[in-house]
């Protein structure tokens, strides 16, 4: 089932990459009420998915999500359309409005998550250019791993920090909440670069305490029931987060109970590196809008928190 649904996501998605499609232009009002139509019928399969009996009622209407989905940007205009009324499916653009990020998540019987997404490019020509976020988070053996958009570390992401450095190609991070299980969440920051193929994901540039390995992207885990702020401090220029830690020594490396102590830690940019730093300061109340945990055996409609 696995495969033959990974086979239709990007079946749908690919072959709608090299259609001539104006995206960065603002729709008219013809377009704008084919993208409302769009809008609507998507807005009913994003609640559906969420709350319809069994994995396979969930991901069927996942499918015709994502199909419906492509067939709107496809619309001329799209890209300018935001689509404000999935509260469910996360969609942000890049702050230089290079691309943006639609991302989502199914939860599972099983009470895991798989996610999805896509990536829509602003293209100089007006063609409408995705890449298709295929999540292959089971078959990663490191979180070190440097993948492409086809083997994705999936996340439904809620920020994108663009990272400037001299002489470097353009590489965005992006801070996302990950799901886990029953027992756990996790939060990740990963690394957005592009080459002329693919979307790129992971970066060896998170450097740590004095020996410690370089990292291509971090990843928190935590108790479930807790929250867990990652978010960026605009004003310091920091990507701040709390501190997880076990309630106590001898739960060290089990993650069921690792929760914030209350300290902070962050990353800054520095050359071409994110460094840690430990033992912050946070001057704002911190911003836990974490959870987008939903019940599977809920059957009301889930509500999406804003950043």
């Amino acid at each position: 089932m696995k495969k033959v649904y990974l086979y239709f996501l990007i079946t749908f998605i690919c072959s709608s990459a090299a259609l001539p499609v104006f995206a960065q232009v603002k729709p008219g009002p013809k377009n704008a009420a084919v993208l409302n139509t769009y809008q609507d019928s998507l807005l009913k399969y994003s609640k559906t998915m969420f709350t319809a009996t069994g994995n396979i009622q969930r991901f069927d209407q996942n499918a015709k999500f994502i199909k419906m989905l492509v067939a709107a940007l496809k619309t001329p205009g799209s890209f300018n359309f935001g689509f404000d009324s999935l509260k469910t499916i996360s969609i942000i653009g890049s702050p230089d409005r290079a691309f943006r990020i639609f991302s989502w998540y199914i939860p599972t019987e099983e009470g895991t998550y798989r996610f999805f997404g896509t990536i829509q490019m602003a293209t100089a020509n007006g063609q409408l250019k995705l890449y298709p976020l295929i999540d292959d988070t089971e078959h990663f053996t490191d979180t070190n791993m440097v993948t492409t958009n086809k083997q994705w570390f999936g996340a439904r992401y809620y920020e994108i920090i663009p990272l400037i450095a001299g002489g470097q190609k353009a590489a965005y991070a992006l801070l996302g909440w990950k799901g886990n299980n029953t027992k756990t969440s996790k939060k990740v920051i990963d690394i957005l670069s592009f080459n002329e193929n693919a979307a790129i994901f992971g970066k060896p540039i998170f450097e740590g305490p004095k020996n410690s390995p370089v990292k291509s992207r971090i990843v928190f885990e935590y108790n479930r029931q807790n929250t867990m702020t990652l978010r960026l401090d605009k004003k310091e220029q920091l990507i701040a987060f709390d501190h997880l830690a076990p309630i106590d020594s001898t739960m060290t490396g089990n993650f069921e109970y690792y929760a914030s102590d209350s300290s902070f830690d962050a990353y800054r940019l520095v050359g071409n590196k994110l460094k840690l730093i430990e033992n912050i300061e946070l001057n704002n109340d911190p911003n836990s809008l974490d959870e987008f945990y939903i019940d599977p055996k809920r059957k009301d409609i889930p509500v999406t928190k804003k950043f």
